[in-house]
């Protein structure tokens, strides 16, 4: 039995470190993306998606504008507000998203069928274009976001709309004579069907994204055929070198052993396989994740749990090639990542999984926004040299300062829906077994009914990542005790326990230190976390003979406004300690001090180039999260140093 989340209604998060992004979420980025999707933000790339959905519901006379997955900026909001309002009341920001939810219903087709894209623009086509369209993918976000609001609120109505389009879609779509035996081309419906299934317990629903996966990459390729047809219009010029390992669609999902193609698509693939691998005790599925989890943590991923390493397509590459300068790593894909993770640890009960999923949230995420919640990383490198990143050039697609909004808009609502959702990664939960699991230290009082008796009150302590250690109250523990299951991170040392002052004895199990809660009490974890240099695997060759900085799950980076321009020229002693100092810079945080060595420009006596060796100086130099970078103004940042 899988392990679960907990309800985010019975999780009040009041944490020094994540507060001030989890707050964010209602304060600023829910507000400021519903300006953006009323296109109300001057300067902004204009969204037009409410006005899409206003058009396909009459109420206004025009043309469709955006991407033919516009809807789906709609839906990860309302996802992204539903979380909130599980967590926060508000009345004002539920009538608002009601009013949104009675559009989308008027906008729904008499049979049930939701896309805006192919309501105003191609409504004789549906379906005909799976592999493009994303009708599949919209739908999979519309039903996300049903369920998140009604778990967040109760109210029906947008969870029934989206029933009646899964029962479209299941009518649509399937192994019987005259149904469509097509997939998607985008992944994400199966996810929604999965959370469907569980808030309806419609098995129809399961069944549908089981055939899903299934039927993908059996036979022949069904969106080569569909290229193939004499009436085919593609949507997205650069298909024009489209393979199939590209939509993970090349074969069967359970003979998968890299992870291939669009790095978003892949893992949300991975995360419905996760899903249905329990649903369905498949062996096979299971075997298939640990196989592709395993070749991207290893092989594909970067050190701020970024993948993705192509600019072209979005995509997976071969092994070790991870550039730094011109890297893709999608903040979507990072999201995508910490799903995939999370469903893996709950299956297998490994803290590894949970390791991953807490270097994505802590780096790649949250560089994606900004702090102050209104601008925004689509794309997210490790390295920047502001004047290199050019339009019409290999670094077209890299921003050096974040961006007011996007054209195709993705990530900012993504990133507002993993915020606001943060509460369901910090615990995982086995309720027959009395099983408590933590996974991120958040400070947060929660609590957990274990069977009928009254529920168990759980307060999380911590000034994590800043400070190393946890403290734990339980009060109601019941009368057959519980067992407190806490991640031990790959990164700590002298990791260990106290009860009531008192040490416990090591007693480790799949990465967690487990201990038998038999009454009320108090529990202390402490480790340490020193900032230290990290070296890659030989065969990432972007990063021979170069250093980064990691403190705990934190990524280091120098930026220009510490360290002066042409940061390249500082080559680290990774021999000389480093020094950590508390800094008042974002809010508050831990910065690094190291030393080296830094090129001497004025020495240099050559033109282009030369015969003399450029003169080197003693420096000091900074280091600040990673996940804060570009919080002051455009500059240079650099993560991995050419060490001495």
């Amino acid at each position: 039995m899988r392990l679960h989340s907990l309800d985010l209604k019975t999780i009040q998060i009041s944490d020094p470190f994540w507060s001030k992004h989890v707050d964010l979420v209602r304060n600023a980025i829910i507000p400021y993306q519903w300006e953006a999707m009323n296109d109300r933000i001057p300067d902004a790339e204009s969204s037009h998606c409410l006005e899409n959905f206003r058009i396909a519901a009459g109420r206004s006379a025009g043309e469709f504008y955006g991407a033919v997955f516009q809807d789906t900026d709609v839906a990860k909001w309302l996802e992204a507000v539903g979380f909130s309002l599980a967590c926060y009341p508000d009345e004002a920001l539920e009538k608002t998203a009601d009013e949104v939810i009675d559009l989308i219903a008027e906008a729904q087709c008499e049979d049930g069928y939701i896309n805006t894209y192919f309501t105003i623009k191609e409504p004789d086509r549906r379906w005909s274009d799976l592999c493009e369209g994303h009708e599949l993918y919209t739908a999979g976000h519309l039903m996300e976001a049903a369920v998140a609001y009604y778990e967040g609120t109760g109210k029906r109505k947008f969870l029934d709309c989206m029933c009646r389009f899964a029962d479209l879609i299941a009518d649509t779509f399937g192994t019987e004579e005259g149904k469509i035996h097509g997939y998607p081309g985008h992944e994400e419906v199966e996810i929604g069907l999965v959370k469907l299934y569980r808030v309806t317990g419609n098995q129809k629903y399961l069944d549908l994204a089981k055939y899903f996966i299934d039927a993908r990459g059996v036979g022949e390729n069904y969106f080569m055929k569909e290229m193939g047809r004499p009436d085919y219009k593609m949507i997205f010029p650069e298909f024009v070198d489209y393979t199939p390992a590209y939509s993970q669609s090349d074969r069967p999902v359970r003979e998968l052993k890299t992870a291939e193609g669009h790095a978003v698509r892949a893992v949300y693939l991975y995360s419905a396989m996760a899903d249905l691998a329990e649903a369905y005790d498949d062996d096979g599925l299971k075997k298939a994740c640990e196989t592709l989890w395993e070749n991207i943590t290893q092989k594909r991923m970067y050190l701020t749990g970024g993948i993705g390493s192509s600019g072209h397509l979005e995509r997976f590459t071969v092994d070790y090639d991870l550039p730094n300068e011109y890297n893709y790593s999608e903040s979507c894909a990072s999201i995508g990542l910490a799903m995939f993770g999370m469903r893996m640890n709950q299956i297998t009960k490994e803290a590894r999984y949970a390791d991953v999923v807490e270097r994505a949230l802590y780096n790649t995420v949250l560089a994606g926004i900004a702090l102050d919640g209104k601008s925004f990383f689509y794309v997210n490198p490790l390295e920047v040299w502001p004047p290199a990143c050019m339009p019409g050039t290999s670094k077209k697609h890299v921003k050096p300062i974040r961006q007011k909004w996007f054209g195709v808009a993705c990530c900012p609502p993504n990133i507002a829906r993993t915020l606001a959702s943060l509460g369901q990664y910090i615990y995982s939960v086995d309720d027959k077994k009395r099983e408590l699991y933590v996974n991120l230290f958040v400070s947060n009082t929660t609590e957990i009914a274990f069977g009928d008796g009254p529920a168990t009150q759980v307060c999380m302590e911590t000034r994590f990542p800043w400070e190393p250690s946890v403290r734990f109250a339980f009060s109601n523990v019941p009368e057959s005790g519980m067992d407190l299951l806490v991640r031990v991170p790959d990164y700590a040392e002298n990791y260990h326990m106290t009860v009531g002052g008192e040490a416990v004895g090591s007693r480790t199990e799949n990465g967690y230190w487990k201990l038998h809660v038999e009454k009320d009490c108090r529990v202390e974890v402490a480790f340490e976390t020193p900032a230290h240099y990290v070296y890659a695997n030989p065969q990432v060759r972007a990063d021979a003979g170069k250093a980064a900085i990691m403190r705990g799950p934190l990524v280091y980076c120098l930026e220009e406004c510490d360290n002066g321009s042409n940061l390249p020229w500082i080559f680290p002693d990774t021999d000389a300690p480093l020094g950590e100092e508390r800094s008042e810079l974002f809010g508050g945080c831990v910065v690094i001090k190291g030393k080296g060595k830094r090129g001497v420009e004025s020495s240099w006596k050559g033109g282009l180039y030369g015969l003399r060796k450029p003169e080197l100086e003693d420096v000091e130099f900074t280091a600040v999260p990673y996940p804060y970078w570009n919080n002051r103004g455009e500059g240079e940042m650099i993560v991995w140093m050419r060490a001495l």
